[in-house]
């Protein structure tokens, strides 16, 4: 298939992802903000690490200064500035799904533009900002539809592959912020650990991910090292890291043609060193090594994907020619016969 329009599924799939994970991040700060009285939460210090999160720190401070809830709500949502804010995700989304609408089914693009749409209506209202988490969970689910009707409706072909091999690096690594925002970031003082407020902060993040009853079935009590190890390395449960870049290493093997097992590209060898790694990790020497080190360290190689994905198959190669041979005649003999 033509590499435009691989390209143009796989990012309206990250875009819609990461939509949703921007309103997952969100959420998690604003079910604290329920949970703890005012003054109990860390204050501006509990917003500014979301912006941090999405590496857009010095843009925000540029065009807003305070981390303050209003603020970061505002440059996350509706500010078409914010290249990750979710406007801005969905309008790329959609502006991509416009261009490949002879291979997407009509039922993908209506979802895209739906989503588009409302979120566009919620920024003349401003009503997100006042019951904003019901504006996050139609995010949400204007996604989870997007996803579905992306399954049920478009032949699982390269192009359907695109689109899932995107969506779960999105997923894996949006995953892995939203732990790393806990762990590091949000956590108010090193004292609470082991508290009834630090239970607060994992059970919120396990909402955040939609893991929470999963989480309890499987697991029972809340403890740091089990939602670590649930959120990073199970094997089923949708949204944990091993789990999407198991699903992902699959697509990218679809799209290739080549076996589990080998490679053929730098995307192949690097995903699939890093699910091997994932396979064999143990919890507690991630913890011991240090959460945010190992989740620094996953990011960046996520990023080598990602790199790796676009030079493999999305960008424009140099087209080899050969130098034409130069043949050269015999000089004439000057013998007469």
């Amino acid at each position: 298939m033509l590499s435009r329009v691989a390209d143009a599924i796989y990012w309206m799939s990250r875009y819609v992802e990461r939509a949703e994970n921007v309103a997952r991040f969100v959420d998690v700060n604003l079910h604290l903000a329920l949970d703890f009285p005012e003054g109990s939460a860390p204050g501006g210090a509990q917003w500014a690490p979301l912006v941090a999160t999405t590496g857009d720190s010095e843009l925000f401070a540029e065009r807003y200064g305070e981390a303050s809830r209003d603020n970061v709500l505002q440059f996350l949502t509706f500010d078409r500035e914010s290249p990750n804010s979710i406007i801005t995700c969905l309008a790329h989304a959609r502006e991509n799904a416009r261009s490949v609408r002879e291979i997407i089914s009509s039922e993908m693009w209506e979802q895209v533009n739906n989503a588009y749409l409302m979120v566009i209506e919620a920024a003349k209202s401003r009503m997100a900002l006042e019951l904003s988490h019901d504006f996050f969970t139609q995010v949400k689910q204007a996604s989870h539809l997007f996803v579905g009707t992306t399954y049920l409706t478009m032949s699982h072909t390269e192009a359907w592959h695109f689109g899932r091999l995107g969506r779960l690096l999105e997923r894996a690594d949006k995953t892995s912020r939203i732990l790393d925002v806990k762990y590091f970031l949000l956590l108010p003082q090193p004292t609470d650990v082991g508290s009834t407020l630090d239970a607060l902060h994992w059970g919120a993040l396990l909402r955040s991910a939609s893991a929470f009853e999963m989480y309890l079935k499987r697991h029972g009590g809340i403890t740091p090292t089990r939602v670590v190890e649930y959120l990073m390395l199970d094997r089923k449960f949708p949204r944990s890291v091993r789990y999407c870049l198991s699903k992902a290493e699959r697509s990218l093997h679809a799209i290739t043609g080549a076996s589990l097992g080998t490679w053929t590209n730098g995307a192949e060898r690097e995903l699939g060193r890093l699910n091997a790694e994932l396979s064999y990790a143990d919890t507690k020497e991630i913890v011991a090594r240090g959460l945010h080190e190992y989740i620094d360290d996953l990011q960046q190689r996520l990023n080598y994907v990602s790199q790796s994905v676009y030079e493999t198959f999305f960008a424009m190669k140099p087209v080899e020619t050969e130098e034409p041979e130069i043949r050269t005649l015999p000089p004439l003999s000057t013998t007469r016969l």
